[in-house]
């Protein structure tokens, strides 16, 4: 697939929103990697999109597993077994994704972002339980939360965390604090299995997603040091941007049902 130099600009641009919005309100923000793909920076082909943006996911993920290993957030056993789970569910998951019709992914897609902007309008009251471990009473819980949380990541090329932190909290009893740490674990492998997946079927830009990783590298600089600053209106920010999650959900509803039934 060749873009033009306009369409690398804009894949830039629409990383450094992803990645503004990941450091700004803390998750959901690579939910809208696919649509900005589409309809912004204009690839044609939704699974061009979806494995481009599995890749550019899974490494901002991976640049970010960083400061939180140095502030000892992440379970590490927990994560690992949750992502080895995944990591089977996200490869069955991308290759159903590839065979299914590319239109009716992206209204599918679209279901899943009013999931995702629900989800974060939802306050969660347990603090949970900092010491926890991941043992063998419950590893089954934890490997069957992994592997369901992988399909759906895979099916849909995206990160999954607004899915991996809850999943990580109900099978373990862990703090937010410690499963959002935990999830970059997943995230990446999620990332990665569904993009070398989508990859061994040429559904992959590689420029495009060095741009988008480029850009989400400066965004998130950016949008982490304005959370700091607004960290007493986490609420309205949360608010806010799922708001953003319903419209462009709403709007590739239309576009994909049109698509559909055209």
């Amino acid at each position: 697939m060749t873009l033009e130099p306009i369409q690398y600009l804009l894949g830039a641009g629409s990383g450094s929103l992803v990645g503004f919005t990941l450091g700004l309100v803390g998750g959901g923000g690579s939910i809208l990697a696919v649509p900005l793909m589409v309809y912004l920076v204009g690839v044609a082909s939704p699974h061009v999109a979806i494995g481009t943006s599995a890749l550019a996911v899974a490494a901002n993920a991976g640049a970010n597993l960083v400061p939180h290993a140095r502030q000892r957030t992440i379970k590490w056993r927990c994560a690992g077994m949750f992502a080895a789970a995944g990591v089977v569910g996200a490869y069955a998951g991308s290759t159903l994704g590839k065979a299914f019709d590319g239109q009716k992914l992206l209204f599918l897609f679209a279901l899943l972002m009013i999931l995702v902007g629900a989800l974060m309008l939802k306050k969660r009251g347990d603090p949970g339980n900092p010491d926890v471990q991941c043992r063998r009473e419950n590893a089954p819980k934890v490997i069957g939360y992994g592997g369901a949380t992988g399909l759906f990541s895979g099916f849909f090329g995206i990160g999954g965390g607004f899915l991996i932190v809850p999943g990580l909290m109900a099978s373990t009893g862990m703090p937010m604090r410690n499963a959002v740490g935990s999830s970059l674990v997943a995230v990446t492998a999620f990332g990665l299995t569904a993009a070398l997946n989508y990859a061994f079927s040429g559904l992959v830009d590689w420029g495009l997603a060095a741009v988008f990783i480029g850009g989400g590298i400066v965004g998130g600089i950016v949008g982490a040091a304005l959370s700091h600053r607004l960290s007493g209106h986490k609420g309205a920010l949360n608010t806010i941007f799922a708001l953003l999650i319903f419209v462009v959900a709403a709007y590739m509803l239309w576009r994909s049902a049109a698509a559909i039934w055209n």
